[in-house]
């Protein structure tokens, strides 16, 4: 197989193991499977990376010209629930940069990372005067494992539909940082972003030092959010924690109107603990005494923790089960997959405690035969939450024959836990066995019998993809599923940042691809047992490309030259890579 352009695949040299001075990267844009290949430690692995960036300059206080560097990409269009196309201005790279300087290059798993400086949050809130601000607005918070970010959409949704001004504050975002911060269902303007970006920037920088150094990155997000919302006097603001809870930037709200817990499991367990009682206790730590809280089925270890927390403070959690798709009187969810019932159901908890301590109840219409109110139905069908259960076709990819549709397809869900992958696997078997469109979707998926199902996957190193691979693969197994080829690639936003004009390294030698090499060792130990990467067909199952726009072309080539046969791609195991892909066929 040899795709165009130079991107021919060939072995690894044998018996040499992978380092960011001997990786086989230098004359090649992919790699076959190799059986030389030893996993290096995660943590290892991460520190190669980050010592391959480049820290910033120091910033201004103000905007002032920057210099433009290589041109990699346009910015991409935000997608149907974003304010409109980014312009990329001067002043808007400018702000993108100096987000990116606050981005703190060191291990997460550091244990430095617990609770780092706290007490610092409430120096930031004294210096932007946000502690009355803060204090005014009326809150939904939500933390947990799994479905917070799809439970803060649907019930941000169900507000907004009810009549309410929204504020809805999310992580991570997929193309541009404005995505994080949505105002009545839109992302926020580039210009107001950049207003309160400064007003914010300007304030801190006047008044940090040596003894408060300035936030980092999301603590500087979640306060920007607060600005943002409290100014533009929201009626709701709700907020998804970034990590944990209990020490996540978010908790500086001392009394929000409810709180919610969504499913619990391992995950960020180098930060948050070994065990689900462990990790249970760091997502409590947003419960407050006299709040009421809601959390959906949990394994028992979890939920016992949650219960003892809830009882510490004199509060009661309840269990919300999941929504019964009955109640929504024939309307499909915003967002796909059977288990986002589980999140809807906790969604609709949510927003209707706040409505009652609100006295916002009469604003709805209970119906004697069971189904929800008009509006609850209306904001969980047009919830909208992208690089979750996604399928875009793509656009530049056309078929040669009339009345058939795309032959490449994008499957995209940014699981990255053990659990959600196994979700991700049922969805994805779904969707394709039915040739199913979402709504949303840029047309009918391929309907061919003559399908390749193929996987594209990156995680962070900091995650064990022993745990994450098998739960994929033995679940579309059990379904009948069985990838044709595996494709392991860098993030594209590991170079990016933050900036639409960044670039990766110029040159290949300072690519450190050990980590996908390692993925692909475990991919084939798992599709071939002990024999590994010497398997029979090993060298056809998988491969790894040095960056996703070469992995992007490749598979657009493919589909190009063999249009008998549709290319169904999954892409899972990184919001960040469900992003960048997101970015690339979009533009």
């Amino acid at each position: 197989m040899r795709a165009s352009g130079g991107a021919s695949p060939r072995p690894a040299p044998p018996k040499r193991s992978p380092s960011p001075t001997t990786t086989s990267t230098a004359t090649k844009l992919l790699v076959r499977a190799s059986s030389s290949l030893a996993m290096p430690p995660p943590r290892l692995a991460h520190l190669r990376r980050l010592l391959s960036l480049h820290s910033p300059p120091p910033h201004p206080l103000a905007p002032s010209p920057v210099r433009p560097l290589p041109l990699l990409l346009p910015r991409a269009m935000a997608g149907a629930a974003h304010a409109g196309v980014a312009t990329g201005s001067a002043e808007y790279e400018e702000v993108l940069r100096c987000l990116s300087s606050l981005i703190k290059q060191k291990v997460r798993a550091d244990t430095g990372n617990r609770g780092n400086q706290w007490e610092l949050m409430s120096k930031y809130l004294q210096i932007l005067e946000l502690e009355e601000p803060i204090a005014r607005l009326k809150v939904v918070h939500v933390a947990g494992t799994k479905g917070k970010g799809s439970t803060c959409t649907f019930a941000e949704s169900i507000l907004r539909s009810c009549g309410f001004r929204t504020g809805l504050f999310t992580s991570p975002h997929l193309i541009d940082v404005r995505e994080r911060f949505r105002l009545d269902g839109l992302d926020i303007s580039e210009e107001k972003f950049i207003m309160y970006f400064w007003w914010c920037w300007n304030k801190l920088k006047a008044k940090t030092g040596d003894d408060i150094p300035m936030p980092a990155y999301f603590r500087f997000l979640a306060l920007l959010a607060f600005k943002i919302f409290s100014d533009e006097q929201v009626d709701v603001a709700v907020l998804e924690v970034g990590l944990g809870g209990k020490y996540d930037a978010t908790n500086v709200v001392k009394a929000p109107i409810v709180c919610g817990i969504s499913s619990l499991g391992y995950d960020h367990m180098e930060i948050l603990g070994n065990t689900l009682g462990e990790i249970a206790r760091e997502k409590a730590g947003i419960l407050k005494k006299g709040i009421p809280a809601y959390t959906v089925p949990q394994p028992s270890e979890a939920m016992s923790v949650l219960k003892q927390r809830a009882s510490e403070l004199g509060v009661s959690i309840r269990v919300v089960p999941p929504l019964d798709p009955r109640q929504l009187e024939d309307q499909p969810l915003g967002l796909h997959g059977e288990h986002q019932y589980v999140n809807a159901g906790l969604a609709v908890a949510l927003a209707n405690t706040w409505l009652e301590r609100q006295g916002h109840l009469d604003r709805i219409h209970v119906k004697d035969h069971g189904t929800l109110p008009d509006q609850f139905i209306k904001g969980l069908s047009i919830a909208c939450l992208h690089g979750r259960a996604q399928i875009v076709p793509d656009p530049q990819v056309k078929s040669e024959y009339k009345d058939t549709s795309c032959p490449l397809v994008f499957y995209l869900d940014g699981a990255h836990s053990p659990e959600s992958m196994e979700i991700c696997a049922k969805w994805f078997t779904h969707v394709t066995e039915k040739d199913i469109t979402q709504p949303g979707s840029l047309e009918k998926p391929h309907s061919s019998n003559n399908c390749k199902k193929i996987l594209l996957f990156n995680c962070m190193s900091v995650r064990d993809p022993q745990r994450l691979l098998p739960r994929l693969l033995d679940t579309c197994s059990q379904k009948g599923l069985h990838f044709d080829q595996a494709l392991f690639v860098p993030n594209q936003s590991q170079y990016t940042k933050l900036g639409s004009h960044a670039s990766p390294p110029s040159g290949r030698d300072q690519i450190d691809l050990s980590w996908q090499l390692s993925l692909q060792t475990v991919w084939e130990n798992l599709l071939h047992g002990e024999k590994g990467l010497n398997g029979p067909s090993s060298s056809e199952t998988s491969l790894v490309f040095e960056s996703l726009p070469s992995a992007i072309k490749w598979l657009r080539e493919t589909s190009q030259e063999n249009q008998s046969t549709s290319c169904q791609v999954l892409v899972t195991g990184s919001l960040h890579l469900v992003g960048d892909v997101l970015r690339l066929i979009k533009t």
